[in-house]
């Protein structure tokens, strides 16, 4: 049956188009430096935010309209990929993700659990086999269940780790069973509320053997997906051991994981941690572990993760900047963990929302790359840091130098001249690029 009967494919029309079940600026087939919009953004649909998300939050029961939702059990898990493939080809995506529990229900036991998982995912494969949509990741919920209260790989519980290996191990077989690119480790409860009942050195050891046997059956079984790790602060523990980035790397180094994972960065995440989004995918990039996105955006008037579909052009713009100076994401893609508002309650509003967010990242991309190709940022920068490329900067930069000789240097100094770092300046220019390209 059709879900979506009165949406055809969406295509392409142009900044001047009215229709707001067009694409403006998203151009699959329209090439930037060489490659097609869709080559380089690779975005995704979430399965969980656009298909099993009901509207409902603290103050509020669930309120979306979707026509699958009259049906229960594996019935409506069936439902929902006939739903999601629909979806995907009328929106013209090339990946989707997904949690274990996102499509297929938990059973009474872990058995039943593997059994109603079996028979979608078979379903999933048949749909693939004639859908250009892959799976761009799969992973396992381990935070919505009771059983996880204390955590999963850093649980307190032995047996929780262990039901947790088992999730992880299923999923690594389903990732490899469906060709997922990548495989991401989504900590929701990996953290601690207070150190006063807390081992802290226990669980981020367990939370080093949980990786690492992770690596070793995905070599057993012959699946060479990209692991990714997800930062995220707040969420929902008070102190998460992925906090950002810069911790996430840390703990990898720690433990000897750093060849072995890469990031996936989300923007309302990088907000919560009190960064920007760019910043994150910064950092990874210039420490060559920036593996995939979850293109969203939060609420900075909220503390919480709103995951709203990405509508911020300058932001989009920043962050494709990263991505592009990165060499693009490689095995990863731009993954819309976002979900469309309460008041958004209508089945055709998940068309809109992802129009939005493809357009946003359209346009970032676009703009980005122009920045790029006229050196307006890169070549700034040179000029700013120009006194480490000879003299007394160039020694520092080559270790050719000491404390002594730095204290004879300064003693000879008069006074410093510094240059303006010209922020606002170039806020404008950025401004003026994103206009240009937006009117062009």
């Amino acid at each position: 049956m059709a879900y979506f009967e009165n949406i055809n494919r969406i295509t392409y029309e142009g900044h001047t188009s009215t229709n707001p079940l067009a694409f403006k600026y998203y151009n699959p087939e329209e090439k930037v430096a060489g490659k097609t919009m869709e080559e380089i953004l690779r975005f995704g649909v979430a399965y969980w935010h656009t298909f099993t998300m009901d509207g409902s939050d603290p103050f509020g029961s669930g309120n979306m309209i979707r026509s699958w939702d009259k049906f229960k059990g594996m019935d409506l898990a069936k439902a929902r990929v006939e739903a999601g493939f629909e979806f995907f080809e009328k929106l013209n995506v090339p990946f989707f993700c997904f949690h274990d529990v996102d499509i297929a229900p938990e059973g009474a036991d872990l058995r039943e659990s593997y059994r109603n998982l079996d028979e979608i995912v078979a379903m999933i494969k048949d749909y693939m086999q004639t859908s250009k949509t892959k799976l761009l990741w799969n992973t396992a919920n381990m935070f919505s269940h009771p059983r996880f209260v204390h955590g999963a790989a850093t649980a307190v519980n032995a047996d929780v780790f262990a039901y947790s290996a088992a999730k992880v191990k299923k999923g690594l077989e389903v990732a490899k069973e469906l060709g997922a690119e990548n495989y991401v480790f989504w900590g929701g409860r990996e953290g601690y509320e207070t150190l006063l009942n807390t081992n802290m050195k226990l669980e981020l050891d367990n939370l080093g053997r949980f990786f690492h046997m992770a690596v070793d059956y995905a070599k057993e079984i012959g699946y060479d997906g990209q692991f990714l790790i997800e930062p995220k602060p707040k969420e929902p523990s008070k102190h998460q051991y992925d906090f950002d980035v810069a911790t996430g790397l840390a703990f990898l180094q720690s433990y000897d994981l750093q060849d072995y994972f890469k990031f996936n960065i989300e923007a309302n995440h990088a907000t919560l941690a009190g960064h920007t989004f760019e910043h994150e995918l910064h950092y990874a990039r210039i420490n060559g572990m920036l593996g995939s996105v979850d293109a969203n955006q939060g609420d900075t008037l909220l503390g919480w993760d709103t995951d709203e579909f990405p509508t911020d052009l300058y932001a989009t713009t920043l962050a494709m900047y990263e991505i592009l100076k990165n060499g693009g994401l490689g095995r990863g893609g731009l993954n819309f963990d976002a979900k469309v508002r309460r008041g958004s309650f209508e089945q055709e509003d998940l068309f809109h929302a992802h129009i939005a967010g493809m357009d946003s990242f359209a346009v970032g991309l676009k703009v980005a790359q122009k920045l790029i190709d006229d050196n307006v940022l890169d070549g700034f920068i040179e000029t700013r840091y120009d006194s480490y490329n000879h003299g007394i900067g160039k020694e520092i930069v080559e270790g050719k130098t000491n404390f002594q000789e730095l204290e004879e240097y300064a003693l000879q100094l008069g006074e410093i001249q510094n240059t303006s770092g010209r922020a606002e300046r170039l806020r404008a220019t950025i401004n003026q690029y994103l206009l240009s390209v937006t009117f062009a």
